[in-house]
């Protein structure tokens, strides 16, 4: 009896801490579906895209994407969020030919008020950062605009855009000016384990050269933790939907490294 006892409550205790670790994990991967939750993370994102263009090139993007919320009040947070890409290709520009380096960072800047009922939503500038370490990876344009992100999430389900315009408004003159938008619809769902099924699109519109570029990219995710550190996991293909002539990818993948910093 004693020893049917205890083996109940050792199985309580272990369903009960197995329930705390899924609603945590279900609870950050809802924060993470959501690019103004007030949460500090460090995402590694790595892009490969092979069969660019005629020359069938090869290009890797890693991008540095680091998001600090601030709390302003007990009304509003600004969430920062910063893009700085590391590219390396080959075959893009011209057989044989390889650039690798810094390219133009973006900073953004969410205003974002704390008690949303239903729609989610921040907005604040955005800034084209010319940190490019190679000029053929290179605006050399300092850049900005606006910026804003809205989104629903109820039953799992997380449904929003971001977008951003961008406008040169100093740099050097031989440089063609900017004039680019960039549009991230998003859809994901996450189940209670921390696991989740989503898509997005990233669009490119470069005003200016009169051309669009469109990605699609599905991806899985989960939640764990390495150690004590929580992390997501986050893989999927890609496809170039569209790009300027000569510029478009066969095919491509992403896989995501998210360092997670709960309060």
């Amino acid at each position: 009896m004693k020893k049917t006892f205890a083996l109940s409550v050792m199985a309580f205790f272990a369903f009960a801490t197995l329930s705390h670790a899924q609603d945590d994990a279900a609870e950050l991967a809802k924060k993470l579906a959501n690019p103004i939750a007030s949460l500090v993370s460090v995402p590694f994102q790595n892009n490969t895209d092979y069969g660019i263009g005629d020359m069938q090139g090869m290009r890797n993007t890693m991008n540095f994407q680091p998001v600090l919320p601030i709390s302003l009040n007990k009304d509003w947070n600004v969430i920062t969020r910063i893009v700085a890409p590391y590219v390396t290709q080959y075959n893009v520009t011209g057989v044989g030919e390889k650039q690798s380096g810094l390219s133009d960072a973006v900073m953004s800047a969410f205003f974002s008020p704390k008690n949303s009922e239903k729609l989610t939503w921040g907005v604040g500038p955005a800034f084209l950062l010319p940190i490019a370490t190679n000029d053929l990876l290179a605006t050399k344009k300092f850049g900005m605009g606006p910026t804003a992100v809205a989104l629903r999430q109820a039953n799992g389900w997380t449904l929003g855009a971001l977008v951003n315009q961008l406008w040169s408004v100093a740099g050097n003159a031989d440089r063609p000016d900017v004039s680019q938008m960039f549009l991230q619809p998003f859809l994901v769902y996450n189940w209670k384990s921390g696991a989740g099924l989503g898509a997005n699109m990233e669009v490119t519109q470069n005003w200016k050269a009169s051309t669009t570029t469109v990605w699609l990219n599905p991806t899985l995710s989960a939640v764990t933790a390495l150690g004590e550190q929580k992390t997501q996991f986050v893989v999927g293909p890609r496809f170039n939907l569209a790009a300027p002539e000569g510029g478009k990818a066969d095919w491509g993948w992403r896989a995501v490294v998210i360092f997670l910093f709960p309060k």
